[in-house]
C-alpha cells in the first residue's frame, strides 16, 4: 500500500487543457482510417505484451522483461508522424516501439526467448534489440544512455544534410541523468533535428516522480538551453499524434531540438519481478477505467459508427492470432549455435 505522499493526483496523471495546450475539446480528430489503424496498432502492442508476460511466467523468457501495457498511445501516435529515414531509439521498455516501427512480432518474440531467428540472433533479449532496416536503433539497458545516442543520430542527419529526424524516447527516471543535459546542450548548440519524447509514467522503478524530481513538469527541462517543450496527454493517441506532428515539423525545418513530455501510465510493475506495492490497486484501476488509450479509441470508433462491436472483436481476434503465431514460432525456433557467441563482436 503506497503512502499518500507517493501517490500522484489525478491532475498529475492527466494534463488539463491549460497545461497541455491539448484539452479534449481541442484535440484534432482522427480520420476513420487513422482511428482504426491506431486502434489495431495499440491492440497489437497490448496483446503482445500480455503474451510476453505469460511466457515470462512460464520460464520461456529469461532475464529482465519490462512491459509497455498502458503506454501504447505514446509510441503509436508518434509513429504516425514518421517518414522513412527517421530514426527511433529508446530504453529497455522497448517491445512496443519495435512493433510500432513495423518489426515482425515473430522476430521480436524470438529475440525475447533467445532464439536464432530473433532480431539480434537471440543474443540481445528483451532489453537489447535492433533493426536498422526499420529505423530502430535499439532499446538500451543503461538508464539515459539512449539520449546521447539519439542525439548522435540527429548529428548524423545534420552532417549528411538530409531532413531525417531522430525520435529519442526516455522516461521520467532517465530525465534526471546528467548525460541528458549534456545532450540537450549540444543538440541546441548545433541545432540538431531531434525530438526528445519523455514518457512520464509517474514512477522511476518504484519511486514516484514527486519524490525523485525537484521539478515535475519535465517539458520544461530544456528551458535553460532554450529548447521548447510541450506537455501532452499521453493516454490519448489523438493528442500524441497532433503534438508529434508539430514537433517533427519543428525539427525537420531546421529549428533544432524540441521536447514532448507524454503524461502516461504503466499498469504493470517496473519489470516482471516488480510486485508494484508502492501504489494502490485503486490508483491503477482509476487510470484503467477512465484513461485507457485503447478503450478511448474503441469508444470513439463505436460512437462514430465506423465499426460495430462485432467488427472490433474480429480485429482483436485477428491480432491475437498474429501474436499466438509469433509465440509458437518463438517456442519452436532453435537456440543459436554456440559459434554465434563469437559473431558480431567488435574486436
Amino acid at each position: 500500500m503506497a503512502a499518500a505522499k507517493d501517490k500522484p493526483s489525478a491532475a498529475a496523471r492527466q494534463p488539463s487543457a491549460d497545461k497541455a495546450g491539448n484539452g479534449a475539446a481541442t484535440v484534432p480528430a482522427l480520420s476513420k482510417d487513422q482511428e482504426l489503424f491506431a486502434f489495431r496498432e495499440m491492440l497489437m502492442i497490448r496483446r503482445f505484451e500480455e503474451k510476453a508476460g505469460q511466457m515470462y511466467g512460464m520460464g520461456l523468457i529469461g532475464g529482465f522483461c519490462h512491459l509497455y501495457i498502458g503506454q501504447e498511445a505514446v509510441v503509436v501516435g508518434i509513429q504516425m508522424t514518421r517518414k522513412p529515414g527517421d530514426q527511433v531509439i529508446t530504453g529497455y521498455r522497448d517491445h512496443g516501439h519495435m512493433l510500432a516501427c513495423g518489426m515482425d512480432p515473430k522476430g521480436v518474440m524470438a529475440e525475447l526467448t533467445g532464439r536464432a531467428h530473433g532480431y539480434s540472433k537471440g543474443k540481445g533479449g528483451s532489453m537489447h534489440m535492433f533493426s536498422a532496416e526499420k529505423g530502430f536503433y535499439g532499446g538500451h539497458g543503461i538508464v539515459g544512455a539512449m539520449v546521447p545516442l539519439g542525439t548522435g543520430l540527429a548529428f548524423s542527419n545534420r552532417y549528411r544534410g538530409n531532413d531525417n529526424v531522430s525520435i529519442t524516447y526516455f522516461g521520467d527516471g532517465a530525465a534526471n541523468q546528467g548525460q541528458v543535459y549534456e545532450s540537450f546542450n549540444m543538440a541546441k548548440l548545433w541545432k540538431l533535428p531531434v525530438v526528445y519524447v519523455i514518457e512520464n509514467n509517474q514512477y522511476g522503478m518504484g519511486t514516484s516522480i514527486k519524490r525523485a524530481s525537484a521539478t515535475t513538469n519535465l517539458s520544461k527541462r530544456g528551458t535553460s538551453f532554450d529548447i521548447p517543450g510541450e506537455q501532452v496527454d499521453g493516454m490519448d493517441v489523438r493528442a500524441v499524434k497532433a503534438a508529434g506532428e508539430r514537433a517533427v515539423q519543428w525539427a525537420r525545418e531546421d529549428n533544432g531540438p524540441i521536447i514532448l513530455e507524454m503524461l502516461t501510465y504503466r499498469y504493470r510493475g517496473h519489470s516482471m519481478s516488480d510486485p508494484a506495492k508502492y501504489r494502490t490497486r485503486e490508483e491503477v484501476e482509476e487510470v484503467r477505467s477512465h484513461h485507457d488509450p485503447i478503450e478511448q479509441s474503441r469508444q470513439r470508433i463505436m460512437a462514430m459508427k465506423w465499426a460495430s462491436e462485432d467488427q472490433l472483436k474480429k480485429i482483436d481476434t485477428q491480432v491475437r492470432n498474429v501474436i499466438n503465431e509469433a509465440s509458437e514460432f518463438a517456442i519452436h525456433d532453435p537456440e543459436p549455435d554456440p559459434a554465434e557467441l563469437y559473431t558480431d563482436v567488435v574486436r
